[in-house]
């Protein structure tokens, strides 16, 4: 059966017999009600037979006049009952059914788009503006309304009770946007608009409402496309770029940079100045921001290509900042500067786009080259002792399944706080292989109190508004040893040289992020430098932190400058013994051996990408660490320039990613949702196999090479 005000030739007969059968249904009605009425008179007679007995005991004269006056009354009565009754019957059925019939007509003629449907979805009813709408056939229609609307579905339709009977949804059809208000309704409401047919009176129906918003969204659009945003620019290396080049050529550099920038945004129509030798604002509207992203910020590469005779290229940052919610550009401006510190804090020379909760982000290729003044890593210093020396107590944390260099780095400020002479404690839950030899030196040590290492619930018990914590080796609240911990302390202190991400401790005191260092020991390293009058540590800490840098920067081969060296130099004074940590670290020769199978089970995908596994068997320790060592010796295999490790440890596939130079693998592993370095980087996924990740990661690989990202 189709659908409409004008039913399909087919349809004619039965909504004819249905039609005389709803009228007479209709009449019957009336005409009971109105037989009703016009009984009143009659039944008044009783009272006034009564009224008239009465008068009769009262006076005969007054009873016999009232008689008469009862007779009178009764004939006019019948009268009115026998001889007006079918015209005024007449009169009041033309009358309704005229009013009926208004109402319908007016339903149909309704400017909205309307119809009704039965609790299958099925359509009973609808009015022109229906068909307008939709611009269809109506002996075509199809009659369930999920056919017509495939986002209206039966589910819709069952409401809750929290509903009220009502729902609004949207829904895009024929190249149209509309807004559909859903209403539950009974058939009693409707049986006087002569809408309905074949339903049942105590049947619920639903009126379903098209509000065409189509110009409201294409308005809406436009407004949020000519939106303004605001963005900074960075020169990343300013200072190191102009003392690398030759004097007689800073200037036409600098020219050259300026030049660059400012035409790369003129192009996108934006308004910029130039605030300081390296430092740029500018303004741009929402839609031009697009066509940066579609084009991926080229202007990164572009002032990376310059070369009139600088051996260190040009490198930008670039920050967006855009209010989703309103227009308030203040908070615009204000989500630049953070994005500014998240581009700086991942090393620079990308862009970062922070709109709302969003995090984008473009570029990132190279690696953070060193910075040679320590200026803010005394700055940085001088504070943390500061802050110290108004507390009482220092609880030290680094990330789950803690390596060498977070254990490292964690005992080298546990000796500054103990010199400061502050309770200190060092926040594990579980002793790695990877820590086991350096843990030695320390739990049971008559030297260092029982106390020093605390777990999870220990800490959480002991935390007091006297306490800080200081968080190494990592920057991401959600791995940390104890997340919980965080939300207790107010006094929050973070040290790590990785890369921040979207993710980060936004509650702390004094935040110490610098991707360029090779390891967390190496910065703490310096802190201790310019924390201590004396700075003294003792062998088994130095070991460790000596260690911690080792393993970083595997052997000194990866992320290594002039401050790695000297903060080498610094713990080998310290009492560090080369040999002594080489020969704490060694593998055991069952390690060894899967460490060799890992390396024989590779395979290399797209001529540069080493890819393998390493099997957590039993007898292997710590798997993951194991898989971190394949994928350092598959880098020595010629032509790969990146090498990616996985392994299964109870339910979660650990890969370890690690690449020479030019290609980061933590923008890689950031799309599983991880990070680390450029060089050094790795994810744990959940509820999936080796296999699985395998293949997401050739997807991934396969992606980022056809767009141009390596």
């Amino acid at each position: 059966m189709t659908i409409g005000y004008d039913r399909a030739p087919g349809f004619i007969e039965d909504r004819k017999g249905f039609d005389m059968g709803k009228k007479q249904k209709i009449k019957n009605l009336l005409e009971n009600e109105i037989e009703r009425y016009l009984r009143i008179p009659f039944y008044l007679m009783i009272i006034l037979i009564l009224v008239n007995g009465c008068m009769y005991a009262v006076d005969r004269k007054a009873g016999a006049v009232a008689t008469g006056g009862l007779v009178i009354y009764l004939i006019a009565a019948i009268y009115i009952y026998y001889k007006r009754r079918p015209r005024i019957m007449t009169d009041l059925m033309a009358f309704s059914f005229a009013h009926g019939s208004i109402q319908s007509e007016l339903i149909k003629e309704l400017a909205v788009p309307y119809t009704l449907v039965n609790a299958n979805g099925r359509v009973l009813w609808c009015n022109k503006a229906f068909y307008q709408a939709l611009k269809s056939d109506k002996q075509h229609m199809r009659k369930h309304i999920q056919n017509i609307f495939t986002d209206i579905t039966l589910e819709l339709l069952q409401m809750e009770p929290e509903d009220n009977g009502q729902r609004v949804v949207h829904i895009y059809q024929a190249d149209r946007n509309y807004r559909v208000d859903i209403r539950r309704v009974s058939v009693a409401e409707l049986v006087s608009n002569n809408i309905t047919e074949n339903v049942q009176d105590n049947e619920v129906l639903y009126a379903i409402y098209l509000y065409d918003e189509t110009e409201l969204m294409e308005a809406v659009e436009d407004k949020e496309r000519i939106k303004l945003v605001a963005g900074q620019i960075y020169i990343d290396n300013y200072e190191e770029v102009m003392d690398a080049t030759e004097e007689v050529r800073r200037a036409l550099l600098a020219a050259l940079i300026d030049r660059k920038i400012t035409k790369y945004m003129q192009s996108a129509r934006a308004i910029i100045k130039k605030l300081e030798k390296d430092k740029y604002i500018f303004v741009l509207q929402q839609q031009q921001l697009e066509l940066l992203q579609e084009g991926k910020f080229s202007l990164l590469d572009e002032v990376r290509s310059i070369n009139i005779g600088n051996e260190t290229p040009v490198t930008l940052s670039i920050a967006v900042g855009v209010d989703p919610d309103n227009d308030d550009y203040t908070v615009a401006y204000e989500y630049s500067h953070m994005a500014m510190d998240m581009a700086l804090g991942r090393g620079g020379d990308q862009a970062v786009i922070k709109k709302g909760d969003k995090i984008i982000y473009y570029g990132g290729k190279t690696q953070s080259s060193e910075k040679n003044t320590r200026v803010k890593a005394r700055v940085k210093a001088h504070a943390l002792k500061e802050l110290l020396a108004n507390k009482d107590q220092v609880l030290i944390m680094g990330h789950r399944n803690p390596d060498i260099d977070c254990l490292g780095s964690a005992i080298g400020i546990y000796r500054l706080a103990t010199n400061m002479e502050k309770k200190a404690h060092i926040v594990i839950n579980e002793v790695t292989s990877s820590i086991r030899p350096a843990m030695n030196n320390f739990m049971g040590s008559s030297v260092y109190p029982e106390d020093m290492f605390y777990s999870s619930e220990q800490a959480l018990g002991a935390v007091d508004p006297n306490t800080v914590l200081i968080v190494v080796d990592v920057n991401r609240p959600s791995i940390t040893e104890c997340p919980e911990l965080l939300a207790h302390t107010k006094n929050i202190v973070v040290i790590d040289h990785h890369r921040q991400s979207g993710e980060v401790v936004s509650n702390a005191l004094l935040s110490y992020v610098e991707p360029y260092a090779s390891s967390a020991c190496e910065m703490v390293a310096e802190i201790l430098q310019y924390s201590m009058d004396k700075p003294k540590l003792r062998p088994a800490e130095a070991d460790a932190m000596y260690a911690g840098m080792l393993v970083d920067t595997d052997n000194f081969v990866t992320k290594t400058g002039v401050r790695t060296f000297e903060a080498a130099s610094f713990l080998r004074k310290c009492g560090a013994d080369m040999i002594r940590v080489r020969k704490a670290y060694r593998v055991d020769m069952e390690s060894f051996k899967h460490l060799s199978q890992g390396v024989g089970r590779a395979e290399i995908f797209m001529d540069c990408f080493a890819i393998s596994d390493v099997p957590a068997e039993d007898g292997v320790d710590s798997p993951n660490v194991v898989a971190a060592k394949v994928a350092n010796e598959l880098l020595d295999v010629e032509n790969v320039r990146a090498s990616f490790v996985l392994t299964k440890i109870d339910d979660l596939v650990y890969v370890s990613a690690r690449s020479i130079d030019d290609i980061n693998v933590q923008v890689i592993m950031e799309k599983f949702g991880g990070g680390g370095h450029g060089t050094v980087a790795g994810v744990q996924l959940p509820d999936t196999t080796v296999e699985e990740v395998k293949e997401q990661l050739k997807s991934v690989l396969r992606t980022m090479w056809d767009e141009g990202d390596f």
